[in-house]
């Protein structure tokens, strides 16, 4: 008996051996396909289909509208049976509008989608890269907070302090740690962690996770892990920790400074006196102070001070200076003006020119006030407060 070959003892056997032919598939099948495997995985981790509607999330709402679409076109679903695990094409939603009656840039005007002229439910304009997409998934969906009233005078405060300079924002990652009652800026919305929900979870890693609930400015929350809310804030441009009232030297004596490596210095409150002979200012040289801040050293600010209207067009003596970290030198400096409003020292100087200028950061306050608003800085404690001229001291704001 003749040796056989391999290819003749497949052949005995039944194989066959010429190559079949693959069908290529056109683009428009790839990306059905493609879409149809974010509906999957949108049922495999949320168990359930996604519904329409306007408290909806507006990807889940996108893969709602593309389910219909697909679910009315019978000739994609035989090019989708092999990944249709769940028989969601079989499934009907009796309270989805009739995509008969729509087109598609009805579609995705439902949905605030601008549809360009060659709009389909495979392509879609004007939404987030999957790359965004991932992102905002790893914060959870976000649903309507309920009990938003009980958390908003805290957003609310949280909000003055940051404008006037009480609490700053710092860029996450210095510190990654978060806690109950920590504040962040996620994605443009102020995010609080109100409560960890459940026991601690061990993550893949080994460490320790858990979940918590986290309130947005918007009126949202979300229930997501810490670890997911850390890597949300990490790769989000704008993530920001707002800081504590009281977190870090706010203030410090520039002699008196300990551990300044731990934080971010951002310039210098200086105190002056005007050494001006003008019989007013002369009269009252103990009282009239000029407070402001500076980024630059208070020695090359001052220079020049007498040919400068600022100053009065006198030298000056500096009376205190204060280092500041990790805050808003603008936002504090115009709560500090704010507060020694009813004590401006309203004085118009003519400079060498003849033209009137109104300097606008003296004050006519005593030292020991001062050192009042700074310690009240340090506590955060100087926000609603005001110079009472008559009483001669710090006193609430009337809110009306």
């Amino acid at each position: 008996m003749a040796e056989m070959s391999d290819d003749d003892i497949l052949a005995e056997l039944g194989v066959d051996l010429a190559p079949k032919k693959v069908r290529a598939r056109t683009p428009r099948e790839e990306r059905v396909i493609a879409g149809f495997e974010d509906i999957v995985k949108f049922r495999e981790e949320h168990g359930r289909v996604p519904q329409h509607g306007e408290d909806r999330d507006i990807f889940e709402r996108l893969y709602a509208v593309r389910l219909d679409r697909l679910r009315a076109q019978p000739e994609f679903h035989v090019l989708l049976a092999d990944i249709d695990v769940h028989g969601l094409l079989e499934g009907v939603d009796d309270n989805a509008t009739p995509v008969e009656a729509l087109d598609d840039s009805d579609l995705l005007a439902e949905l605030a989608v601008e549809a360009g002229p060659e709009a389909n439910i495979t392509q879609l304009r004007n939404v987030r890269s999957n790359a965004e997409r991932k992102a905002a998934e790893e914060i959870a969906t976000a649903k309507r907070c309920e009990d938003f009233e009980t958390f908003r005078p805290l957003f609310e405060k949280v909000q003055a302090d940051l404008e006037d300079g009480i609490r700053a924002s710092r860029r996450f990652g210095r510190d990654a740690s978060i806690d109950v009652r920590d504040f962040f800026i996620l994605r443009g919305q102020l995010a609080y962690v109100a409560e960890i929900i459940g026991e601690p979870i061990k993550a893949a890693n080994g460490q320790n996770d858990a979940r918590l609930r986290v309130i947005y400015s918007n009126g949202t929350e979300s229930d997501l892990l810490r670890w997911s809310l850390q890597r949300a804030l990490y790769k989000d441009e704008g993530g920001r920790r707002i800081s504590e009232p009281t977190a870090g030297p706010l203030f410090a004596a520039v002699s008196d400074v300990a551990d300044e490596c731990d934080y971010l210095p951002t310039g210098t409150l200086y105190v002056l006196r005007s050494r001006s002979t003008h019989p007013t200012i002369a009269a009252h040289r103990n009282l009239i102070h000029k407070i402001g801040i500076t980024g630059g050293s208070v020695e090359t600010r001052i220079a020049g001070a007498a040919d400068d209207t600022t100053f009065l067009l006198a030298d000056v003596e500096i009376v205190a200076t204060y280092k500041l970290f990790d805050v808003d030198r603008p936002a504090l400096e115009r709560l500090i003006h704010r507060v020694l409003d009813s004590v401006r020292f309203d004085a118009e100087i003519p400079d060498r020119f003849g033209k009137m200028s109104r300097p606008r950061e003296w004050f006519l306050v005593p030292l020991g006030v001062i050192d009042q608003i700074v310690d009240r800085i340090g506590d955060g404690s100087l926000t609603g407060m005001k110079y009472d001229r008559e009483a001669a001291r710090l006193v609430p704001q009337d809110p009306h």
